[in-house]
């Protein structure tokens, strides 16, 4: 029997193996609580951490683990030693619990000559502020729980020690953004047991991500628990450090990206075992693949329909033995011995050395430790990506037949000869040779240098794969040949996958955060209310689409114009009486066909003061996805009486009233942002594009009783069916009164409920507007009472309206404002007022935020969320801060322009080759990337690599009017706040 060893242990968070099994346990930890995970230490810092649960379960027997400490253990089940070491550990315990002040920590070990860091613990999200110690900054631990040992506390450095060698933008989002602090979750059973991965899950995600390792810990417990991204960000940003949407959406793809992985060794472990192919070698090594090329590497010799690789069929006759024999005992080898002349393959010893070579070559290049070291060469070298034009686009071009297209060569000109060390490329360049190869006019490769060839084999030879005894000659020549044909034919083009695969992965990633930057700019853009506006979808032929809208979007007037014709007179008195008939001052023109030509004809009026007495100015607004929308279910049932053509006029027009509600309308693909959205993963594009329109939504909020059922499902925790079922009990028993008859519709249950909750307003207005009656009110909880189960009766679902309802706050923290509103001598009639603002100045500013937090039994976060909620005024729009669209009642050609002038224009689009301009002149300057530098952006916008977006105003100067091309390039002077 195993001795237990009751000395210290440098806790190095071991994977879990079946082997670990063997191994004596520190402490027994109840299966019934699992292990809730820490920050861990660093290997060099010694201390004593917790052993695995499996080998705890695995080494005691089941009446000891679940056995409590003070009780005394069964006589049944006491084995030769166990009980006095147990007594020993348990009176320890006890005195060392006496010890320590009540309530502070659950149990500590005494160290002996261990010289350990401060200490931090974590704790849970409910006790988080309620036993905190202002002037220590002390984290508590959860409450012993009565069914199990107290365990363990494991020991955490200083923050310092949860950096990783990562990109700066994760580090600047989890690191420099106001500080969080460690808060464990309770977590559920483990995903490391249902992954069945030999890496840990939390450990990998940390280092692929660059986000500490309980930050990652908690955001795998938040989404398990179906936790949406914007519900998260909001409401449990303790919880993530003060991440925002952006980086906890990197470390959700991460994380999937892992499970994947992990769900795909699993099915591959299946297939390879029900043919009889699968090993213990062959097993372990489809657990230890952390990425999808690693897995493929592994399992393309068994994939099925490929022809058998040379080793395996070196295997079948037989070969392995001696190939492991010029190993391990080379002296006995005798190749002779192996030759069988009416066997193909063994008929000479030409054929069996050559059998011996392919499976020792199979074995280097599966190797973990060799692929870590020739990577390691890799990375110390200059190693290069290059490109030209392909032989097949080269023929192409000769060709003298006419009936094909020739393929456009110089569209790629500047790929024909280039050259590019892949830690240099920039990202648009990488998609645009992806994009050239594609169509098979570029021909792309790797380059390694050939020093890391010679390297890696000396090393091998050397050192990993050296013969353990005398090896003749003949053996090494084998030897030799093996390691470079290992080289040349299985590792070599593993590696230049390897760097196509994460040129091509990081590329696209840039790409797809250009994409959500861009259109987080163009949905938050601040809307236009309180005006009538004319919206006008250019052309010539066809003429000019007209709509005339209402502040609140009602379509007033439709009607066709043909200002670029004869009539053009007679067509502007008609725009006149439309603009005098309706008291419209504001004109929306698409920036489509006939968009300059309509411009200047808007400009000659406007000038001319032709629209007098209204004081008319005109903007220019994107019409991209417009006609698409047009022809859509959607369009077809909000309009369904409209011409197609005259509802891409409303929609131009709604575009400025209110942008968000109108582009969550269209796919966020057809609204022209980004660049290269053809070159992308098209799953990862459409999941980013569409989490950042949720987060928009969301973060902005919906009136419940006036949004439109395609708004709502972009709500968090909604979705088609909800929304639907939503408006249904809407349009059956009126207005909702407040947050909590949400409870009351179809298919919206207690999760539904706590991700939209707070996204959800209840506005007063929008009740007494609706224009119901009381007998709407009186119903609006008993009808659809009948229909629900016993748990949802009208009797638990208040009638009476919730002034908080107006605001952010979460219904889950009501009860905190009220107290907090009680504390200050405030009231809910206050909400919003300068009185009511003053006072909560006045509170947070004498006793501290943490203070009250702490005295309300709260987080600082979801207090200051609080604070937010009841002093921001009624109907606040956190789009307020952003830019409108600019309206302007003159015209520049430009032939006007000239070098050196420097201008004021908006951002209409940015590449990730630079950001193109609008300057008002009717094509969009483009400022190349090389001119975007530190210094000309303000602090907040440097995190990305191209920190400009839709939307923004910026100050130019001219570099270069090019009229032939009708190009204008640009040099940023400075953003404009």
């Amino acid at each position: 029997m195993l001795r237990r060893n009751l000395t210290t242990k440098v806790y190095k968070d071991p994977t879990p193996t079946d082997d670990d099994s063997d191994e004596p346990s520190c402490c027994p930890v109840s299966e019934e609580e699992p292990e809730e995970w820490l920050p861990e230490v660093k290997e060099k810092t010694k201390g004593r951490g917790r052993r695995k649960k499996d080998e705890a379960a695995e080494k005691k027997p089941a009446a000891k683990r679940a056995a409590k400490p003070k009780e005394p253990k069964p006589k049944t089940v006491r084995k030769p030693r166990a009980p006095r070491a147990t007594k020993v550990k348990e009176a320890v315990d006890k005195k060392k619990e006496d010890e320590k002040n009540e309530g502070i920590v659950q149990q500590v070990e005494s160290l002996q000559q261990v010289r350990v860091k401060e200490e931090r613990q974590s704790f849970s999200m409910d006790q988080a502020f309620s036993n905190s110690t202002a002037t220590t900054g002390v984290l508590l631990g959860e409450e012993p729980s009565s069914s199990k040992p107290t365990s363990m506390v494991k020991k955490e450095e200083t923050e310092d020690d949860f950096t990783f060698d990562e990109p700066a933008q994760k580090k600047q989002k989890t690191i420099t953004a106001p500080q969080g602090r460690p808060i464990k979750l309770k977590s559920r059973n483990s995903l490391d047991d249902e992954l069945q991965m030999t890496w840990d899950l939390v450990k990998v995600l940390a280092e692929k991500s660059g986000v500490q390792q309980w930050v990652c810990n908690n955001i795998i417990n938040l989404l398990r628990d179906e936790n949406t991204i914007p519900f998260i960000v909001r409401y449990r940003k303790e919880l993530i450090n003060h991440m925002d949407a952006d980086a906890v959406r990197d470390v959700q793809l991460v994380l999937e990206e892992l499970c994947s992985v992990a769900k795909k060794s699993q099915s591959i472990t299946q297939t390879l075992k029900k043919e009889g192919v699968l090993t213990s070698e062959l097993e372990q090594a489809l657990r230890n693949c952390k990425s999808a090329d690693d897995l493929d590497h592994v399992y393309a010799p068994y994939k099925k329909g490929s022809k058998l690789t040379k080793a395996r069929r070196a295997k079948q006759l037989g070969l392995e033995a001696p190939a492991l024999a010029l190993l391990h005992s080379p002296q006995t080898l005798d190749l002779h011995s192996w030759i069988k002349p009416n066997t193909e393959g063994l008929s000479t010893l030409e054929e069996v050395s050559t059998g011996v070579e392919q499976i020792l070559a199979d074995m280097i290049a599966k190797d973990g430790e060799t692929l870590t070291y020739v990577r390691s060469l890799c990375n110390r070298s200059n190693v290069t990506i290059q490109s030209a034009v392909s032989k097949t686009a080269l023929k192409e071009q000769q060709q003298t037949d006419q009936k094909s297209k020739p393929k456009d060569i110089s569209k790629f000109s500047l790929y024909s000869e280039f050259s590019c060390n892949v830690q240099r490329i920039q990202h648009h360049q990488t998609l645009a040779i992806n994009r050239g190869e594609n169509l098979k006019i570029l021909s792309v490769k790797v380059n390694i240098p050939d020093w890391v060839k010679t390297d890696f084999c000396r090393w091998c030879v050397n050192v990993r794969w050296r013969p353990q005894g005398f090896a003749r000659p003949e053996l090494m020549k084998i030897l030799n040949a093996a390691v470079e044909d290992s080289y040349k034919r299985l590792i070599m083009p593993l590696l230049c996958r390897g760097y196509r695969t994460k040129l091509t992965t990081s590329a696209e990633k840039e790409s797809v955060a250009m994409f959500v930057h861009n259109l987080r700019q163009r949905l938050l853009m601040c809307p236009v209310r309180g005006r009538v506006i004319m919206g006008v979808d250019p052309g010539y032929r066809h003429g000019c689409k007209l709509a005339i809208l209402s502040p609140t979007s009602q379509i007033l007037h439709t009607d066709v114009v043909y200002l670029h014709g004869s009539g053009r007179n007679r067509e502007a008195d008609k725009l006149c009486h439309l603009m005098l008939k309706h008291s419209c001052q504001t004109v929306v023109i698409g920036n489509g066909t006939a968009c300059r030509e309509t411009e200047a004809f808007f400009a000659d009026l406007i000038k001319s003061g032709f629209f007098r007495p209204l004081d008319v100015s005109y903007c220019i607004s994107s019409e991209a996805g417009a006609s698409i929308y047009s022809v859509s279910p959607e369009a077809v049932k909000e309009m369904p009486d409209l011409d197609p053509n005259l509802r891409s006029a409303v929609s131009i027009g709604r575009r400025v009233q209110d942008p968000l509600a109108e582009l969550v309308k269209i796919d966020p693909k057809h609204i022209g942002i980004g660049t290269y959205q053809h070159d992308v993963s098209q799953s990862l594009l459409k999941a980013a594009l569409d989490g950042v329109v949720q987060e928009c939504v969301s973060f902005v909020g919906v009136d419940i009783n006036i949004c439109s059922e395609t708004l709502m499902r972009h709500v968090a925790g909604l979705n088609a069916g909800r929304a639907r079922s939503i408006v249904e009990w809407r349009e059956k028993n009126g207005p909702f009164l407040n947050r909590e008859q949400l409870k009351l519709v179809k298919g919206l249950g207690p999760k539904s409920f706590q991700q939209c909750a707070g996204f959800v307003r209840i506005n007063p207005e929008s009740i007494r507007s609706y224009g119901s009656g009381g007998s709407a009110d009186s119903t609006a909880a008993e009808k659809p009472a009948a229909k629900k189960s016993k748990a949802k009766t009208s009797s638990s679902i208040s009638n009476q309206p919730n002034p908080l309802d107006q605001t952010c706050i979460h219904p889950e923290s009501y009860g905190i404002a009220m107290r907090f509103l009680s504390q200050i001598g405030g009231s809910l009639d206050q909400l919003g007022s300068a009185e009511l603002r003053q006072q909560v100045e006045s509170s947070v500013g004498s006793s501290g935020l943490e203070a009250l937090a702490h005295y309300l039994n709260t987080s600082p976060e979801t207090l200051q969320l609080i604070v937010d909620g009841l002093t921001q005024p009624p109907g606040f729009d956190i789009r307020q801060d952003f830019e409108q669209a600019d309206f302007k009642q003159g015209i520049v050609s430009m032939g006007d322009l000239h070098k050196g002038m420097v201008l004021t224009g908006r951002v209409e689009n940015t590449a990730l080759f630079g950001a193109f301009v609008d300057i008002g002149v009717g094509r969009s300057g483009l400022i190349p990337k090389r001119y975007i530098t530190l210094e000309k952006l303000p602090v907040d916008k440097r995190h990305r690599s191209l920190a400009l977006g839709p939307g923004e105003r910026v100050e130019v100067r001219v570099m270069d009017v090019d009229l032939q091309r009708n190009r204008i390039s640009l040099d940023l002077i400075r953003v404009l706040q």
